[in-house]
């Protein structure tokens, strides 16, 4: 898969990611909203391995790049029944709270539901108030919340959103750029 709109651009992850990947998620400041405020402590070499496992009928993991530097990841995984469920971070911080997220999510979501996915699904923490605004903002209608759900890696009780999206309630912010 590749996307490009404007400064933005949306491709498959490759061997060359592996390295950044790693770094980022060994970063506890970035993977601390999903629940490894110590970073995962994985190698390159893992991520490539689970790379290579990735097709365009199962899962695959995407780099997100703004003005072809790497800035982020996003990953889809088909859950069947025409149902993709996907993730976003934009791990570069001072690439954060500028309405790249937004635009990013609808250039996935606009070529899922292209290529034929009926529903998107996604969850967030609840704390994650900011992403939860985001989602809203594109049409995902809040499923559930569930309370206690899981503990982080430091052993904190967390809580996590359900999210869903259909065709119909799509708000595409990529065409408002």
């Amino acid at each position: 898969m590749r996307i490009e709109h404007g400064e933005l651009c949306i491709r498959n992850a490759g061997s060359a990611d592996c390295a950044r990947l790693a770094a980022w998620w060994n970063d506890g400041g970035v993977m601390a909203h999903a629940g490894f405020p110590n970073g995962l402590g994985t190698t390159a070499e893992e991520i490539e391995e689970q790379i290579k496992n990735d097709s365009d009928d199962t899962k695959r993991r995407l780099m997100i790049e703004y003005q072809s530097r790497p800035i982020g990841e996003m990953s889809y995984y088909n859950k069947g029944e025409h149902n993709a469920e996907i993730g976003i971070k934009i791990c570069e911080t001072e690439y954060q709270e500028k309405g790249l997220g937004r635009v990013l999510l609808s250039m996935l979501i606009g070529e899922l539901f292209r290529q034929g996915y009926d529903r998107i699904i996604l969850d967030t923490n609840l704390k994650n108030t900011r992403a939860q605004h985001v989602y809203e903002s594109l049409g995902f209608q809040k499923v559930r919340v569930n309370e206690n759900s899981w503990t982080n890696q430091v052993g904190e009780l967390q809580s996590s959103v359900d999210y869903a999206l259909v065709r119909e309630d799509f708000v595409d912010w990529s065409v408002k750029q």
